[in-house]
């Protein structure tokens, strides 16, 4: 067959626009094992298995087309991509089944407009003037001894009854960060019930510190009060269940994670600080994509399944972002009752049937230092950075 000169042309300048894109990706470290800053904004709440931020930071500068727009994160968690998104300068959406997650990631991209801390303040009086009704918590003795459980039912109603929205949900993630510090829980990750010596005063004063962190890791993020930020618009729904009318379109890059079958238990994780903020947390387990549950009932999923969920995100993101735009996704291996699953292959196979082509995938190292409820998890040693496009329509 003879080529004609511009047909060759065309993939002469497509072999040098792939051999720029994958040497881009290979030309960082994504080990990350130089010397990085700390930012305080990306550790404003704990939450498993959350990027580091030089990940979507990275992404976002060398795949982002460069126009204004937004940047996608389909399982946003607590809004690390959201947030580099904002420091670039770029309008962001995120989606996430994750009450607690939306609520975090809707405080560190939100700059603000008055300090916390006279607020914060007037909260402390208030709890210790009026007495609030105890909620009717999952085992609350069990976890909550009787004065810090009145402590954080009086926190709770003065929060619920401030009227600036940026405050309220700046003081309800100040809340969260404390709450397992003040129960028996021993740790994040461990649910064994540890006798602790909490007074009332000591809760009191772990609030208005932690109101004090939030305030100055925003203001740290965003340079001070009354910052312009770019939109940021967050979706607390099943991204199963979302319809490309509630993103958009036009998305200009995609930068995510999702999460991995058989391993982090979101909602298990954060339980007793939802039902503390008035969410489900019941509710979110069984939405949750690869939760341990779902692997051993009776009719177990198996990674088939999250191919399948993974077909539909990308169903949905072959909808909303523009035609030759990236999907930059970081996943790990799992491990389904003894077997080491793939993921990225899996994540492959579901982009490729729906009009993405993978462009590159390079392997990380993760840090050892982060522990689980699932132990099978920290056995897993590397995750894979991938890029997918969204290829023209002919």
């Amino acid at each position: 067959m003879i080529m004609s000169h511009s047909h060759r042309g065309l993939l002469v300048r497509m072999e040098t626009d792939m051999n720029e894109i994958t040497g881009k990706l290979a030309n960082v470290d994504w080990d990350f094992t130089g010397p990085n800053r700390r930012e305080r904004v990306h550790d404003l709440h704990s939450y498993p298995a959350k990027f580091i931020y030089q990940i979507p930071c990275e992404l976002i500068r060398l795949y982002h087309p460069g126009d204004r727009s937004p940047v996608l994160d389909p399982f946003c968690g607590s809004g690390t991509t959201l947030v580099e998104a904002a420091k670039a300068g770029l309008p962001s959406i995120g989606v996430d089944v994750h009450p607690l997650a939306v609520l975090i990631a809707r405080v560190k991209t939100t700059p603000l407009r008055d300090s916390l801390i006279p607020t914060a303040k007037a909260v402390v009086e208030g709890s210790q003037l009026k007495v609030a009704d105890i909620p009717p918590i999952p085992r609350l003795d069990h976890w909550f001894q009787p004065h810090v459980q009145q402590t954080l039912a009086n926190l709770v109603e003065q929060i619920w009854a401030i009227d600036d929205p940026i405050v309220r949900d700046c003081l309800k993630v100040a809340l969260s960060r404390i709450i397992i510090r003040v129960s028996n829980q021993e740790s994040d990750t461990r649910y064994a019930a540890i006798k602790k010596e909490i007074a009332i005063d000591q809760i009191y004063k772990l609030f208005l510190e932690s109101a004090r962190f939030i305030e100055e890791a925003l203001l740290e993020a965003y340079g001070g009060l009354f910052s312009p930020n770019p939109e940021c618009k967050l979706i607390n729904q099943d991204i199963l269940q979302t319809e490309p009318e509630c993103i958009g379109r036009d998305i200009g890059l995609v930068v995510t994670s999702p999460p991995y079958p058989n391993a982090y238990e979101y909602w298990l994780y954060h339980k007793y600080r939802m039902y503390w903020l008035k969410m489900d947390p019941l509710a979110v387990r069984g939405a949750e994509i690869g939760a341990r549950p779902h692997f051993f009932r009776k009719n177990p999923a198996t990674e088939a399944d999250f191919e399948i969920q993974m077909r539909r995100v990308f169903q949905l993101l072959s909808r909303v972002m523009r035609q030759n735009a990236y999907a930059c996704f970081l996943v790990g291996r799992s491990i389904i009752r003894g077997k080491r699953i793939d993921n990225a292959l899996l994540l492959e196979q579901a982009a490729l049937s729906n009009g993405f082509s993978k462009i590159a995938r390079v392997e990380r190292k993760i840090p050892q230092a982060q522990k689980t409820f699932n132990p099978a998890v920290s056995t897993i040693s590397e995750e894979s950075v991938i890029i997918f496009r969204l290829e023209s329509e002919n």
